[in-house]
């Protein structure tokens, strides 16, 4: 049984005009996922890039990777992602155990993450698993024009307000039975904490893409 991962990149982006291609470092965006899917091929058996868009598939092609042609209906803005990690397991012979999705938005990750992340999976023989961080910052909502704090009590130090987690969007493990089930993340997930500065990096706008370069840059200094 294998674990695979899956890269989905679709071709379309409004507020960053083909963000997933764009060169971060030298490379295309995409490529720092699959090329973190390939460091990690002690886990990782196969690798697919799930893809709407051919100079997309051509260049994920290029880096040696398994391209599966997304549906046009898989590939709008309004349909989930796990729509088509399903139509690449249904797409595909191998028989698949765990799938592990990384997002072309998230080009930065740690490099023993996966490692450790899929050695948790595993010991808490969970159905999956997603990376999360802690938020330091005081939330609360507003209502009619007045500020109601949600973690805190007004005048709390910062250090003692209750723990919130985000998901970062780093790295997800699921059991392939769950993604065919249309579900990533279960009720019985496991999150896996990374306090790193590139869990803050997601990338949808000009501002998120130049902040990922810096974090880039002062990483291989």
């Amino acid at each position: 049984m294998k674990t695979i991962a899956i890269i989905p990149v679709r071709g379309g982006s409004k507020r960053l005009p083909n963000k997933n291609i764009i060169p971060l470092g030298g490379l295309p965006l995409m490529a720092h996922s699959i090329l973190f899917a390939q460091m990690n091929n002690a886990i990782i058996d196969e690798i697919y890039v799930s893809t709407d868009d051919q100079n997309i598939k051509e260049m994920a092609l290029q880096y040696g990777v398994k391209v599966i042609d997304r549906p046009e209906q898989f590939a709008s803005d309004l349909a989930p992602t796990v729509t088509s990690l399903k139509h690449v397991l249904e797409s595909i012979e191998e028989e698949v155990e765990n799938v592990v999705l990384l997002q072309a938005t998230n080009p930065l990750r740690p490099n023993n993450l996966l490692t450790e992340a899929f050695d948790y999976f595993q010991k808490n023989n969970s159905d999956s698993l997603f990376t999360v961080t802690r938020n330091h910052q005081k939330l609360g909502k507003i209502i009619d024009n007045t500020f109601i704090p949600f973690n805190y009590n007004i005048g709390q130090r910062s250090q003692d307000i209750e723990p919130l987690y985000f998901e970062n969007g780093l790295l997800y493990i699921s059991k392939a039975t769950l993604i065919l089930n249309e579900i990533i993340i279960s009720e019985k997930a496991i999150p896996f904490e990374v306090n790193h500065p590139f869990a803050y990096v997601d990338i949808d706008t000009q501002e998120d893409f130049d902040y990922a370069l810096y974090l880039f840059f002062k990483s291989i200094h």
